[in-house]
């Protein structure tokens, strides 16, 4: 875009908004930073200087910003995957609450794969962002305890590593999975299989723990053939066609527990096709609920994870690492109660 003598339009500065509103510099600034009756800038003057910048459209220079406040009022906001619903709707509230302390959120996604999230860090490491909120990947380990090192703050949700102390947030994985194992030993069910996912997660680990303990509480001896581990990027077709594989190969298999709502749904689609009714045939709970579950009949029962308390409580905690909360918590390493909703599945 070039001005009538074809030069380049040069970019509004701070300097150019004073001398249209007929103010020092520094007033401008004063306005911008929300300075003004600290400064004491009467409000006739804030009002022309605001006013000039709507006509104009002035946006401050996001570097300058940065090395005059110190901040950039931006959070870094690492998820598993971004068209996860669970992840979706925990960005959702994290961007609401984020916003009420006047924060912007950078959103991105690792895919769960530890390169990638090393790379995703260093990126939003040049953005200059002032914090970390982030479900990380096995194997990011080093890159977590890298940010501590360098006195960056940073929450870890949905996981955690054990031989890290961080502060994280997440749901009670092994409470969830032993209501719902208690549910499925109460109506009577003995041969309950456990579809899961194959990774080395903390969540996953003490879902997988919750499941053991039910069975040998319930006086059930643990059968490795009763449990279905499938890899992460495991292609659609192919899960649908082991999870059916799984279910016909342990005839009178009476329950299945699906450890994410992903899977339940790929579980879902598998039971159909193979004509069983939920809960005659066999019984169906999964860990996180999702829109899909509420609709599918018979319903499926679940797990309920608290998205908002969790999201609210990354972001409290993040908060006290940037000295922004108005509370003070010691608790920083915290576990929240699932929601157990019975549904027509089990």
């Amino acid at each position: 875009m070039k001005d009538p003598k074809g030069q380049g339009i040069k970019r509004l500065s701070l300097k150019d908004v004073a001398r249209m509103a007929g103010v020092a510099p520094s007033t401008v600034s004063f306005v911008l930073n929300g300075k003004s009756r600290q400064m004491r800038i009467s409000d006739e003057l804030a009002e022309r200087v605001m006013a000039v910048v709507k006509k104009t459209g002035y946006q401050p220079h996001s570097v300058a910003v940065n090395l005059r406040t110190g901040q950039s009022k931006t959070l870094g906001l690492m998820v598993e995957s971004i068209s996860g619903s669970f992840f979706a709707a925990l960005a959702r509230v994290i961007e609401s609450e984020a916003d009420r302390y006047g924060y912007n959120i950078l959103y991105c996604s690792t895919e769960n794969n530890a390169q990638k999230g090393a790379e995703l860090i260093r990126m939003l490491n040049r953005q200059q962002v002032d914090g970390f909120l982030i479900t990380p990947a096995a194997g990011m380990e080093k890159d977590i305890e890298q940010l501590q090192a360098h006195k960056r703050p940073v929450v870890l949700m949905d996981s955690y590593f054990p031989q890290l102390t961080v502060p994280h947030v997440l749901i009670d994985n092994y409470g969830g999975v032993r209501q719902g194992m208690a549910y499925l030993l109460e109506k009577g069910h003995r041969k309950i299989g456990f579809v899961t996912v194959d990774m080395e997660l903390v969540q996953v680990q003490q879902r997988m723990q919750g499941y053991r303990d039910a069975l040998k509480e319930g006086g059930i001896a643990l059968r490795n053939k009763l449990v279905l581990k499938l890899a992460y990027n495991t292609e659609r077709a192919d899960a649908v066609a082991r999870i059916r594989r799984f279910v016909e190969e342990n005839k009178g298999m009476d329950a299945i527990f699906f450890s994410t709502n992903y899977l339940g749904i790929l579980g879902l689609e598998a039971i159909a096709g193979m004509g069983l009714r939920m809960p005659d045939d066999i019984a169906v709970i999964c860990f996180d609920d999702h829109d899909i579950f509420r609709l599918y009949p018979p319903g499926i029962t679940v797990v309920e994870q608290p998205v908002e308390e969790i999201a609210k409580t990354a972001i409290h905690l993040l908060m006290q690492q940037l000295d922004k909360s108005p509370r003070q918590t010691r608790k920083t390493q915290v576990q929240i109660p699932g929601k157990f909703i019975v549904r027509g599945s089990a």
